[in-house]
């Protein structure tokens, strides 16, 4: 794949490979060290308009219960009640409402993020970091990201002093245009 494809070639309709997509956050724990964790189950579509980027369109649904942070005890803390409360709201979701060019490769992309029944907005940077047919003949793109938000916002709030309340959204996606 290449990013040197141009941008008009992108247009079209395409579905998330979950093999080669990574949905990650970092949060503060202890206020020194850092906590990686991933969403395991994820799916996803968006409507890519290279020519007029502004008409693309993103739609993210995470399962909240497939929180991985390589600790066990850790990660049924997150599903629990203190945090995501993945029995009572399942899916984190993401619902994109604008999505702007930055120059170059790089995008903006705003949207409603949902979390335990809590919408807000929150834009979201991104970068085509490839784009072009895989050996199949498949047309594929990948796109690298990056927010913090506050997870307080969210209704969030457990382990208030242990955790800290920013959170780094991470997002490493890969598509496959199916039209």
């Amino acid at each position: 794949m290449s990013t040197a494809t141009a941008l008009g070639e992108l247009t079209g309709d395409y579905v998330l490979d979950t093999d080669r997509t990574r949905l990650g956050f970092t949060a503060r724990a202890a206020m020194v060290s850092r906590v990686r964790g991933r969403f395991d189950a994820f799916e996803g579509s968006a409507r890519l308009d290279g020519g007029s980027p502004s008409k693309s369109a993103v739609r993210l649904t995470i399962r909240a219960a497939s929180v991985q942070t390589r600790n066990p005890k850790r990660d049924e803390h997150l599903r629990s009640g203190d945090f995501l409360d993945a029995g009572a709201h399942p899916a984190l979701t993401f619902t994109s409402t604008r999505v702007e060019p930055t120059g170059g490769t790089g995008f903006e992309v705003t949207g409603d993020l949902t979390v335990r029944g809590v919408t807000r907005q929150v834009t979201v940077g991104f970068e085509l970091t490839g784009a072009g047919s895989d050996p199949q003949g498949a047309f594929r793109v990948a796109f690298t990201g990056r927010t913090v938000i506050d997870r307080e916002d969210w209704g969030v709030s457990g382990a208030r002093g242990l955790v800290g309340r920013k959170v780094t959204l991470e997002f490493d996606v890969a598509a496959i245009r199916r039209s």
